[in-house]
């Protein structure tokens, strides 16, 4: 498989098109993706909470175990170009579901920008409102929905 990173790629290829290591620039490192989500089969609607997987590095919003994330925890999501648009949770702000959709990537994206602090400068991450689910019982889950969106 081709590695590297080609000019501009997230402009000129699809997202099946990306190499290994486009496909992991394109991610903002916002940790959106990485905050635990409630499904109500009943209602259909999917709510978001503040509650970060555990393995989430809230201060840098990077997996502190990114290679082994899906052995500890098996019900991490994997994120693939088939899947970006079936996951439409995905925050509008995402450089996968920009690219995925044929927009631009936000100026302050790290790919723009050259800086991975911009992204939390900007308020975009999880860095200053999400909390480990190391911290939260289970039973308090609900009580820190921040999003409820129809599935």
């Amino acid at each position: 498989m081709e590695t590297g990173l080609r000019e501009r790629f997230w402009e000129r290829y699809t997202l099946e098109e990306l190499n290994a290591d486009e496909w992991e620039a394109l991610c903002d490192g916002c940790g959106q993706c990485c905050l635990l989500k409630l499904h109500d089969d009943d209602t259909q609607e999917l709510a978001i909470l503040n509650v970060a997987c555990r393995l989430l590095d809230i201060k840098s919003c990077q997996c502190s175990d990114y290679p082994n994330r899906f052995d500890s925890v098996p019900d991490c999501t994997q994120l693939t170009p088939a899947l970006v648009k079936e996951f439409t949770w995905l925050p509008p702000t995402c450089g996968y579901r920009r690219v995925s959709e044929g927009r631009k990537l936000a100026g302050w994206h790290p790919l723009l920008s050259n800086d991975a602090e911009r992204v939390h400068r900007k308020g975009v991450s999880v860095r200053n409102f999400a909390v480990s689910e190391e911290e939260v019982p289970e039973r308090a889950l609900e009580s820190h929905i921040i999003a409820v969106l129809p599935m």
